[in-house]
This record gives structure tokens, C-alpha cells and sequence, in this order.
């Protein structure tokens, strides 16, 4: 019998094992199945990556089921390590439990007596409550409104009041007096309490400027003044007064020009200069403001918002701004009952919150936007805090995206998961954690801690701004949180 090729070809691939010449085929037409488990293999391990990445210090890492927070995978779950900027959102839910979603931080005007032919007959107070968002070009708006009603002077005084909230001198004494992501916190504060240094070569001298800028106003200041020394180091040295900051600068690091921001120690007296200064550009006469204890009684002239508090938590978590971290903070603290009148005992306050609503229970917090260094976090704790029922809903739509990255730093146009999640920096401090969504849509919670607490100490005694070898330390650490993101993708990603 003779077959022709049709035949042949379908009796192959119907699975006829011989052949009419008499000979078996041995090689099948089916492609065989790979072993089980066959493509991750090749996957790195992650105490390969820890080891790869050489960093020294401490990883620690963990990796649950997003909706029911089985854990997949830990390195060092229980080792306390500083959370940096990942506190902030304990802080976040800390906030929305007991301040609300739609909660709104309000400026207010009040005249305590009535006005007449455009003065008011009595005070003029400038109320705070604490607002963490308000600029120069908030005071601006609330100056407007003064012009629109009518009013052009006060008979009586311009006053301060600053009581929704304590005075914290500063959020961590540790840092360099000069950082403006450490400001003075209290009831009134105006562009996180920092103000604009500018500085200008002209000829073999300098031009300086300190000023309240914002998009529309950009008033210069005296409440913060600045000189030049001839000294090396530090940068910058601040003398503290009752009525002004008095800083210099070190002439050795000024260059041609340039520009910072520092803080702003005196914001009391800082937002009643600015506004005394904006209200002049509406018609509006003011004398210099004086701070009161208690709020006087009078009519609200005047009155300015802040946005929902989802906008504001949205906004500190993408900006990692640590001034609305601590007011967010005290605040919450605040809203309890609790009295609390210093960082230390609001921050105590949501430890204890934190372990009785979130089940976190080896933490210990010393601020609430995670600046200060003694504070104490395990990632155990904080993916059992982002898997917790009815947290993800709350906090993973308020947390910015983390673009995932190839060995060569690129940002992947096709990525293994899509990621949002809270960074923390400090000084030899890396830290991670979110929730990663891989593309088989499996939904994890995450932490990654990163920490060389010797080389921190060491850096912290020597006082320099940017020590030797943290931006190379973090650089690593980040490397290595994209590491194991990959990993975990590719090998529990569904």
C-alpha cells in the first residue's frame, strides 16, 4: 500500500506510533510539558538578592496575601528597624479614624467689634486651626475678602492666635538647624513654615533675599534675616530671638547663586507678618500682630479651608511633607480628647491606637512623619497594619505609584506588577512598603526595610548634612526593594 502525503501527515498527527517502512517514530509531534515549577527557577532567592545587593546593615522584608495577609514570604519579620517616611501612614489612618474622611482645616478673621465707615472697632484676629496647607497665597485670599467687605484698618490691634495646636520647637532634634523638612509646628502655620533664601553674586559681593513666596504673592520678611560670614562651617548657624530668626551663612558655600528653603522658627510671627503684608496689597492697613493665649469673641470677617482630608493625606503621602504629618498627627490626638502637648505624647497616643485598632504590635513611634529616628517598626507589624480588613480600600488610593525599574534603572514599559506604596529616606534608612498588584492580578501587601543603624550613628556624630556613603546606601536599597518586588511578582503573582 502506498500513502500518500495527506495520509501520512495525518496519520502522524493522529498519533500513529509506526510507519508503514516498518520503523517506529520516535520523536513525538506534541511538544512535551515543561517540568512543573520549571519557570521559577530561574528566579534569584531573596537571600540572594539581600547578598547581591551588599548592603551591610539589616533587610528585613515581608510579603502577604493582600485580601487575608497569609504570609508568603519573610526575611526578619520581627526586628525593629526606623520606618522613615512610612510612618506616615500609620499617621494617614490615624488621622482618618478620628478627624473623618471630609474633615477641613479652617483659617479664620474675626473682628471682635463692628466696622464702621471701613474700620474695625475693636481687634482684628487672625485665627489658626492648625491648617497645614496654607500659604502666603491662602492669606492672600482671606485678605481679598477683608477688601471685599469693607474693611481698611482696625482701631484696635492685629492679633495672633495660635492655640488649636501646641508648639513643637522642631520635629527631631537630631537633624541640622538648617533642614527646612524640620520646621517649628504649631496652631499657625504658613508654607510649612519655611521661608525662601535667595542669593545672588554681584561683583565680589552678594545679594540676599528672604521672602514668603508662593504662586501669586511673594512678600519679603523680616521676621528671618541673613548675613554673611567668612567662616568655612558650618553652612549655615542660626541665633534664635524673640521677634526673628537671625541666621549666617558660611560665604565659602555660596557660589555664583542659589536658593533653599529654611525654617522657619518663629511661625506665629511669621504668618502675622506675611498677612500684614498681602492685606497691604488689597488696602488693607494692619500693625504688627501680637499673639493672644485664648481666642477673643467676636464675627468671623474672614475664612479659608483647607481641602478634604483624603486631598491632604493624598498630598503628604506623594510629597512626604513632614510638617502636615505631625499636625495630622497632633491633630487626630487632639480630636480624641487627649490633651496631648508635645510630639512625644501624641506620638505615644497613636502607638498605643496603632496596637489596639491595627494589631501592630512591636512598634514604637516618637513623631508621626517618621523623621525622627528612634522610632521603631517591624514589617511584620506593617503588612499586617496594609492587610488589615478595610485598610487597603481606605489607604491604597491615597498612596502615589512606584514605577518599576530594569537593572539598568529604566522604568519598564510593560512591568511585572504595578505598585503603590510609601518611600522612607534617612540616612542609611531605606524603606518601602505598599501594596503590589502583579499581572496575573493577585493583589499583596509588602515591607522592605533597609538599615545600616552604625553608619547612622556615626553620621549623626559627625553632624554633616549628607554623610559619606548614605546616597550610595539608599541608592542600593532601592535597587534591591526592585529586586524583590520582581521576585515576588514573578513567583506569587498568580
Amino acid at each position: 500500500m502506498r500513502l500518500g502525503r495527506r495520509m501520512m501527515l495525518g496519520l502522524m498527527l493522529g498519533g500513529v506510533a509506526r510507519t508503514a517502512f516498518g520503523e517506529e517514530v520516535t520523536v513525538s509531534p506534541y511538544p512535551k510539558a515543561r517540568p512543573e515549577g520549571l519557570q521559577t527557577r530561574a528566579i534569584p532567592s531573596g537571600e540572594d538578592l539581600v547578598a547581591k545587593a551588599g548592603l551591610g546593615g539589616a533587610v528585613a522584608y515581608a510579603v502577604a496575601e493582600a485580601a487575608t495577609g497569609e504570609m508568603l514570604e519573610v526575611r526578619n519579620p520581627l526586628l525593629r528597624l526606623p520606618p522613615a517616611s512610612v510612618a506616615k501612614t500609620v499617621t494617614a489612618l490615624y488621622a482618618l479614624d478620628h478627624l473623618g474622611a471630609e474633615h477641613r482645616f479652617v483659617t479664620r478673621v474675626i473682628a471682635t467689634g463692628p466696622v464702621r465707615e471701613g474700620i474695625v472697632q475693636g481687634d482684628l484676629v487672625l485665627a489658626g486651626g492648625g491648617d497645614p496647607t496654607l500659604d502666603t497665597d491662602g492669606l492672600g485670599l482671606l485678605a481679598e475678602q477683608l477688601a471685599e467687605a469693607g474693611i481698611r484698618g482696625v482701631s484696635g490691634a492685629f492679633r495672633l492666635y495660635d492655640g488649636a495646636l501646641p508648639r513643637v520647637a522642631q520635629i527631631d532634634g537630631e537633624q541640622t538647624e538648617y533642614a527646612g523638612y524640620n520646621p517649628t509646628i504649631g496652631g499657625l502655620n504658613v508654607n510649612f513654615n519655611r521661608v525662601h533664601f535667595e542669593w545672588r553674586r554681584q561683583g565680589e559681593d552678594y545679594s540676599l533675599r528672604m521672602d514668603a513666596r508662593a504662586e501669586r504673592f511673594a512678600p519679603d520678611v523680616q521676621v528671618a534675616r541673613v548675613r554673611i560670614s567668612t567662616r568655612d562651617a558650618p553652612v549655615f548657624d542660626h541665633e534664635p530671638g524673640e521677634e526673628r530668626d537671625e541666621w549666617t551663612v558660611a560665604r565659602a558655600a555660596l557660589g555664583n547663586g542659589g536658593a533653599r528653603w529654611l525654617p522657619v522658627r518663629l511661625p506665629t510671627v511669621y504668618a502675622g507678618e506675611v498677612f500684614r503684608a498681602v492685606a497691604a496689597q488689597q488696602g488693607v492697613t494692619l500693625d504688627h500682630g501680637t499673639r493672644v493665649e485664648a481666642l477673643p469673641e467676636g464675627r468671623e470677617v474672614a475664612r479659608l479651608e483647607s481641602a478634604p482630608l483624603t486631598v491632604v493625606v493624598r498630598d503628604m503621602l506623594k510629597y512626604s511633607t513632614n510638617l502636615t504629618a505631625e499636625v495630622l498627627g497632633l491633630a487626630a490626638s487632639r480630636a480624641r480628647g487627649l490633651g496631648v502637648t508635645s510630639l512625644p505624647a501624641s506620638a505615644a497616643a497613636m502607638t498605643h491606637w496603632a496596637r489596639a485598632r491595627l494589631g501592630m504590635r512591636h512598634i514604637d513611634f516618637v513623631d508621626h512623619s517618621g523623621l525622627g529616628g528612634a522610632s521603631a517598626v517591624t514589617v511584620a507589624d506593617l503588612v499586617h497594619m496594609l492587610s488589615a480588613e478595610g485598610v487597603e480600600a481606605q489607604l491604597a488610593p491615597l498612596m502615589k505609584p512606584v514605577p518599576m525599574r530594569d537593572a539598568q534603572g529604566n522604568v519598564m514599559r510593560d512591568p511585572p506588577a504595578q505598585v503603590h506604596a510609601k518611600t522612607g529616606t534617612l540616612d542609611f534608612v531605606s524603606t518601602l512598603a505598599g501594596y503590589a498588584e502583579a499581572a496575573g492580578g493577585r493583589r499583596m501587601a509588602f515591607a522592605i526595610f533597609a538599615a545600616d543603624l552604625d553608619r547612622r550613628a556615626a553620621a549623626k556624630a559627625a553632624g554633616v548634612e549628607i554623610p559619606q556613603g548614605a546616597r550610595g546606601f539608599n541608592g542600593g536599597a532601592k535597587r534591591l526593594q526592585q529586586a524583590l518586588l520582581g521576585r515576588w511578582a514573578g513567583l506569587y503573582g498568580g
